[in-house]
Parts: structure tokens; C-alpha cells; sequence
């Protein structure tokens, strides 16, 4: 900006400054300070800006959404984003930011991810994890939660504790007896309005809600039947179907 387009938007404070002895000279030292002072204002709002929640634990991994981004899972010591997980205790874990510590807990800060907008995408990539499990993150009726791939259940699998994270309405669904490790158990069939992984979402995914189901999803075959599967080592590949 040259001084006298400066001058045209400046204060009347500023404007009798550079009209006084020097006034040229003057002037561009101060559009020169000015233009560091709103470098350094915009640099301490993105700072402040950046959010982090926390909305899973799965042992010494953490599952974190910065920003309103995707959700990660972090093990300690891993950093994204500029947020390094230094250890994780029951529903808690400790981030790094900045030189600067911060304890989270689940659910403090409720985050909501993959609202905005239909998952246009058809191929999904999972990772095998520790004892060759295919996992990963997904949206569920639109809260985030961990999943596990499992080939022999008929539906997504999910506890009591998920559906009321979302929020459903599991006792109004269809009730029935399943079998489980435990054995013989009260399940609830519901309808979930939408399943999203990565980019890709379906609808209408048949579930099973379970008083004591494990710590995660279990992503079944109402949601994988959708896809054409493919294991290349440790890789799962679902290419969308319908």
C-alpha cells in the first residue's frame, strides 16, 4: 500500500501525524508497523482459534478431532496437526500444543463431524491394526465413534452407551433375543439414518443395540453388504456398491 493510499483510509490521528515534519517518511514507518502489529494479531487468533476434543480412548490411543477435522487416532508420542498426545488414563488424555500441556475428557466438549454436507465418495481404505483388525473412526448417525470391522455380524453392532451418545430412541425399535459371548441376551433391531466412513456414506443401516457390547462399533454386514470387498495384506478396500 503506498503512503497516500494509506492515507485515504487512515484515522485523522494518523493522517495529522504524517502532515507534520518528515510526514512521508513518517508515514511509511507507520504502515510498516501497522502491517507487523495485524501480522501478529492474525497470528495469535489462529493460535487461539484451533480447538481440540477429545471423543474416544481405545487404551494408549486417543481419538481426537482438531479443528472440526476428520477424526484422528493418535497414539502417544504421535503428533498432527501441531497436536502431540502425550499419554491417555481412562477417559482422559493429555495434548501438547505450543509448548503448552492441556488435559481432555471425553465428552467435555461435544463434537459433532460429517454433518455438513452428503459423503459423496465410493472407496473406502482401512488399516489392519494391532492382532489384524480392521478399524478406524466413522460417523454414526452423525457422533463420531471407533468401529471394528466384523465379517460375521449380520447388522452394525453397537451397546446401550453408543445409542444414547446419539441420542436414539433404541427401546422404540424391534426387540429380540440374540446370542452373544456372554450368552443368551435383550437386543434391540433399529434403523440408523446414516453411516459414514471417510468420505463415503450410506443410509437407512440396520442395527443391533446390545445392554453390554464391546467398547466399540462393530461395523457388520448391513453396512459392509453395501461394498464390494477386497483384502490386499493389510489393507481393506470397499468399493461402494450401492
Amino acid at each position: 500500500m503506498t503512503s497516500k493510499r494509506f492515507l485515504a483510509v487512515a484515522g485523522p490521528d494518523v493522517r495529522a501525524l504524517a502532515a507534520g515534519s518528515g510526514g512521508v517518511g513518517r508515514m511509511r514507518r507507520v504502515a510498516r508497523q501497522v502491517v507487523v502489529l495485524l501480522a501478529g494479531m492474525v497470528g495469535a487468533a489462529s493460535a487461539l482459534a484451533q480447538s481440540v476434543a477429545l471423543t474416544g480412548v481405545m487404551g494408549e490411543r486417543a481419538l481426537l478431532v482438531i479443528d472440526g477435522s476428520a477424526p484422528l487416532v493418535l497414539g502417544a508420542g504421535e503428533t498432527r496437526q501441531g497436536v502431540t498426545l502425550v499419554s491417555t488414563n481412562g477417559d482422559t488424555a493429555i495434548v501438547e500444543r505450543d509448548g503448552q500441556r492441556q488435559t481432555l475428557r471425553v465428552g467435555e466438549n461435544p463434537v459433532s463431524v460429517g454433518g455438513h454436507g452428503g459423503g459423496a465418495g465410493t472407496r473406502v481404505v482401512l488399516h489392519a491394526g494391532s492382532g489384524g483388525h480392521f478399524q478406524g473412526t466413522g460417523q454414526f448417525n452423525g457422533v463420531t465413534l471407533p468401529f471394528v470391522v466384523d465379517t460375521g455380524a449380520s447388522n452394525v453392532v453397537m451397546s446401550i452407551s453408543h445409542a444414547e451418545q446419539m441420542g436414539l430412541n433404541y427401546r422404540a425399535g424391534t426387540r429380540s433375543a440374540v446370542v452373544t459371548a456372554n450368552g443368551n441376551t435383550l437386543a434391540w433391531q433399529v434403523q440408523l439414518s446414516s453411516v459414514r466412513v471417510g468420505e463415503v456414506e450410506v443410509y437407512n443401516v440396520t442395527a443391533t443395540v446390545v445392554p453390554a457390547g464391546a467398547p466399540v462399533v462393530l461395523l457388520g454386514n448391513s453396512f459392509l453388504g453395501r461394498f464390494q470387498m477386497k483384502q490386499e495384506n493389510d489393507l481393506l478396500v470397499l468399493e461402494k456398491r450401492y
